[in-house]
């Protein structure tokens, strides 16, 4: 049977590439998008409403014209914020419960929750983090590890009691495309124009936008029920990507790294900088906890049952910079 895809916040960067990806294959998307979005995604079939209202993207889930509606849940709010922020757990806990809900009322034929590698309890240093079922707040560190954690567990619950969902997640995303600001996105502004001269120790595991799309959509297909799937890349050090972006760019490469206690020391001021400058901060007491935490995460499983592959680093942060260049943004 024919199929309709609903892809939930698909003006947001991994829900845009998704939805352009199904577009580019042939299939149907409908784009769930927010009242007052300007990036709309180019597709003639967009669904307006916001899901912290049932009610009001009730209609995405109807007429289907008798296709099988498969879900792709994007639509969350990523955080590095210290501070307590009601919109995340609204969005990322209550939005995720209620596409779940209706989900389960529809009967729709696959749902694929994206959660993120920050629902997984960490490991001790050193040892490698796989797949868990098992999903609590307490166990994880940080606002937006929580909420991921809890809406992870209400998805496998739903699962448990015959929902067709399973669960992937994904690393730190990176790479063209990003209409927004995400983290990555405004570290490689930051760098180009130069408002970067210091870099900090540690790193994370970063991955591609795009071949978080590719596995996500592989999970439709292949992705059995109730189960969880990494989409990882490999642990980077902050200076493995700057020094990338010095042989992408050719601009100024970053030498000075500040020691770990002056950063943490400062931390707290730099995100009361950004606030006033109303721009998300690079580094926040949160972000400097998880580039110290162990970020060592196989996607094997994901591999092995999606056919799930990444591409070198290097190659997402030129397309990104050319990205940014065609966007008027560099």
């Amino acid at each position: 049977m024919e199929q309709l895809y609903l892809v939930t916040g698909a003006a947001g960067h991994l829900g845009s590439v998704v939805t352009q990806q199904l577009l580019s294959s042939g299939k149907h998307v409908r784009a769930l998008v927010l009242p007052n979005e300007k990036n709309i995604p180019d597709t003639p079939d967009v669904c307006f409403g916001d899901i912290l209202d049932k009610e009001s993207i009730r209609p995405c889930f109807e007429k289907i014209d008798g296709r099988d509606l498969v879900v792709i849940h994007c639509a969350g709010i990523v955080s590095i914020a210290t501070k307590h922020d009601q919109a995340v757990f609204d969005v990322n806990v209550t939005g995720t419960k209620n596409m779940v809900d209706l989900c389960r009322e529809f009967n729709v034929s696959k749902m694929i929750y994206v959660s993120s590698v920050h629902a997984i309890p960490e490991e001790a240093e050193g040892v490698t983090i796989r797949e868990t079922t098992v999903f609590n707040p307490d166990r994880v560190v940080g606002l937006y590890a929580k909420t991921k954690a809890e809406a992870t567990a209400y998805v496998l619950q739903a699962a448990d009691k015959g929902l067709r969902a399973c669960v992937v997640h994904p690393s730190g995303i990176a790479g063209p495309f990003d209409n927004g600001r995400g983290h990555l996105t405004t570290l490689i502004i930051d760098y180009y124009k130069r408002r970067l001269t210091s870099g900090v120790s540690g790193g994370y595991d970063f991955v591609d936008v795009r071949d978080v799309a590719n596995g996500i959509i592989a999970a439709c297909e292949k992705g059995r029920q109730g189960e969880c799937y990494i989409l990882s890349n490999r642990f980077f050090k902050v200076s493995e990507i700057l020094d990338m972006l010095h042989e992408v760019t050719g601009k100024r490469k970053i030498t000075n790294y500040l020691p770990r206690w002056f950063v943490n020391a400062t931390a707290p001021l730099a995100e009361l900088y950004y606030k006033i400058l109303r721009q998300p901060p690079l580094f926040t007491s949160y972000s400097l906890y998880t580039l110290s935490s162990n970020a060592l995460f196989s996607h094997q499983k994901a591999t092995t049952e999606l056919g799930y592959t990444t591409r070198d680093m290097k190659e997402t942060l030129h397309d990104t910079v050319v990205w940014l260049k065609e966007n008027g943004r560099l």
